[in-house]
This record gives structure tokens, sequence and C-alpha cells, in this order.
């Protein structure tokens, strides 16, 4: 089964589309229909499938986030045991474990069967820049 590893370098917090990465992967099978699984190799950030028009829905999700999650030097966070990392780390965990490591995505006869307005994108949790994998399988 046809299998891709793509690197994306984040700059800090936030959602890094990569639509056209999954569209082209999905393209190279145009005369099959099945399903692409994204998959992040990471425990500190994770995949969304969200809005791709408004771009105050990525602010309003990052805030939302934000006050749901505070960073570990936060008062309210006090409880956390890991902290060795950096006062973002539980909480970009914690942040990964409320959304999702892997989708799948139907495809039809080469074409994400994404709505109108959604993107597939990672959402970085850590406020310093990383090299994130997301891999990509597709399957009949």
């Amino acid at each position: 089964m046809p299998l891709h590893r793509h690197h994306i370098q984040s700059t800090g917090p936030g959602l890094y589309e990569i639509t056209h990465v999954a569209t082209n992967f999905a393209r190279e099978y145009s005369a099959s229909d099945g399903l692409l699984t994204a998959f992040v190799r990471h425990t500190s950030c994770s995949l969304v499938i969200q809005e791709n028009a408004d771009p105050d829905v990525h602010r309003d999700l990052q805030e939302f986030f934000r006050r749901l999650v505070p960073s570990a030097d936060d008062p309210s966070m006090s409880w956390l045991a890991h902290t060795t990392e950096g006062p973002d780390d539980m909480p970009a965990h914690i942040k990964a474990a409320l959304t999702q490591t892997s989708i799948g995505i139907p495809v039809e006869q080469g074409r994400l069967l994404l709505g109108t307005w959604q993107g597939l994108y990672l959402f970085e949790h850590r406020d310093r820049p990383h090299r994130r994998e997301v891999v990509l399988h597709f399957s009949v």
C-alpha cells in the first residue's frame, strides 16, 4: 500500500495546512477509491480537519485551547508533575490528547471527499519551532 512521509517545520503554536500535500498524494491514485489516513508521529501536536476560509476560526481555536489548557506556569496548572521540558510541554500533550493524531479521509477517484470549507491541518501545540512528520497512507 502506498505510503508518504511529509515533514513540516512549525514556527510555534498554530494550524499549518497540509491539505495540498494530502490532495497531491491522493491524486497519484486517481483511478482508485479508498481511504487516506494521515498520522502525526508526535505527542505534542495533532491533526484536525477545520475551516480553511476564515482565519478567525484558527485564531479562536488557538485561544480556546490556550484558555482550556494554560501554560504550566499558570497558577491553575500547579498540579502538573511533568514540567522538565518547559511550561508548554505538558499542556501540549493534553491538547494533543483532546484532539487526534490520526484522521481518515475518504477518497473517490483520487479526490479527497472534504467539504467545501474543510482543510487538513497540523495543529502545533508547542511554543518553539519543531520539525514534525506526518505519514500519509492510502488503502483501497
